[in-house]
């Protein structure tokens, strides 16, 4: 049975916005080891399989479809947002 992970998206730290964190990505387990190409040295396998990330918009659209193709998946959440809320006056204190 073929491995593979559900996970939620997070927010891009380089941006504030929270765009697309809402969604969920299927990506597959590595079959295989990567090792270093002997002539440039760069890591790699044979697995094609690590290419693919599917975006779902729900967790149940992931589920269904991992189950309707058979995969064995792990669900990973996203951490909990916790918000410090600090007043612009307290980098003076």
């Amino acid at each position: 049975m073929t491995k593979a992970r559900i996970i939620q998206k997070t927010k891009n730290a380089l941006q504030s916005g929270r765009f697309g964190t809402d969604q969920w990505v299927l990506e597959f387990e590595p079959s295989e080891a990567k090792k270093a190409d002997p002539l440039m040295g760069w890591a790699g396998s044979g697995d094609t399989s690590q290419q693919i990330k599917l975006t779902f918009d729900s967790l149940d659209a992931a589920k269904a479809y991992a189950a309707k193709k058979g995969l064995d998946c792990m669900i990973v959440p996203a951490a909990p947002k916790a918000l410090k809320l600090q007043a612009y006056a307290d980098n003076f204190r």
